[in-house]
């Protein structure tokens, strides 16, 4: 039986993978009342095609958080990978970020992403006077992990807590700063895209069981939908029979094992340097090979940076692609 995870882990993993307050399924702002989300994900391709939102002065996003800049956003620092993805959909670039997600080929890749300063301290701690000597119209944080920053921040730029839970909240959150930032045209391209990509993945809806798991090299955990929001498209498009257990609650391998899984998704969550991917410490246990997914060469590592941590559209839709092409090849 695996052992449970520790703090240090189940902070970062649970707080980089998913948020833990209500989701919500539909965001507007008194600029736009158009914008409530439609709740059934209904795609652009099926006859509900997304229209761009107004620019705004100021959003009230679906948890109730009023954001209101002194100005329109240009120079943004993201202390959330969130904040990096929706930027990129937008088609803008951060002043300076923590998150290593726009190294991904997918969004700037290495060369271009290493343009972009990081603010020292990391996820978990980042410096206010580094964030603040870039002079940022806008911060956007994860709520649970650095709202504490917010009375350091006040008074000199605009904090913005975010605390996404499901896809329609990351759709919601970058309807907002479109509005904020005048790029409702490029977010509703965006989020025409994911529609899209998702609504394909759930005609091609696989009855195998699949499965995410996170951890170190020493613990693992399993994402669940309402803890993670890439773990919420899981439903949609395969056999996901995992729910969460709380904060103080995993699987067991015995567990996972009873429940016949036929696709494995491996993220494997680094403290420092590189060490033994999550697949390949578990190898070291003998229940692990006898996971039907593992026995078929069906265990897929993917990359943290956009399973995990990136929550947005573009992440999202690279999660779809990757997750729809591994349950095809299953079984083979």
């Amino acid at each position: 039986m695996s052992r449970p995870l520790t703090t240090a882990l189940r902070r970062l993993a649970a707080l980089a993978a998913a948020g833990a307050l209500l989701a919500a399924c539909g965001q507007g702002t008194p600029a736009d009342p158009g914008r409530k989300d439609r709740a059934d994900g209904a795609s652009a391709a099926e006859g509900l095609p997304v229209k761009p939102v107004a620019p705004a002065d100021s959003v009230t996003d679906a948890r109730g958080v009023e954001v209101a800049p002194e100005k329109k956003p240009e120079r943004i620092v993201c202390l959330v990978a969130l904040c990096d993805d929706m930027l990129a959909e937008l088609g803008m670039r951060p002043t300076a970020t923590n998150s290593a997600l726009l190294s991904h080929p997918e969004f700037l890749g290495e060369k271009e992403a290493e343009k972009i300063p990081v603010v020292p301290g990391g996820f978990l701690s980042p410096e206010v006077e580094a964030i603040l000597s870039h002079e940022p119209d806008l911060v956007i944080g994860l709520e649970d992990t650095h709202g504490k920053l917010a009375p350091a921040l006040k008074g000199a730029t605009t904090f913005w807590p975010v605390q996404p839970e499901t896809w329609q909240d990351s759709i919601g959150y970058l309807r907002d700063l479109a509005a904020l930032t005048g790029r409702g045209e490029q977010a509703a391209a965006a989020e025409t895209r994911f529609r899209e990509k998702l609504a394909d993945a759930r005609r091609a809806r696989s009855g195998r069981t699949a499965l995410v798991v996170f951890g170190s090299d020493e613990n693992f955990g399993v994402a669940t939908p309402g803890s993670d929001v890439a773990a919420g498209l899981f439903p949609e498009i395969a056999h996901y029979p995992w729910k969460s257990r709380g904060v103080e609650g995993t699987y067991s391998l015995e567990e996972i094992l009873a429940r016949d899984v036929d696709v494995l998704f491996v993220e494997t969550i680094s403290f420092g340097g590189p060490g033994k991917k999550l697949s390949e410490k578990m190898a070291e246990n003998p229940l692990w090979a006898q996971i039907p997914a593992v026995r078929n060469g069906d265990v897929v590592e993917v990359d943290p940076e956009v399973w995990a941590k990136g929550r947005g559209t573009r992440s999202l839709g690279i999660v779809l692609d990757e997750a729809t092409a591994a349950l095809r090849r299953a079984g083979r």
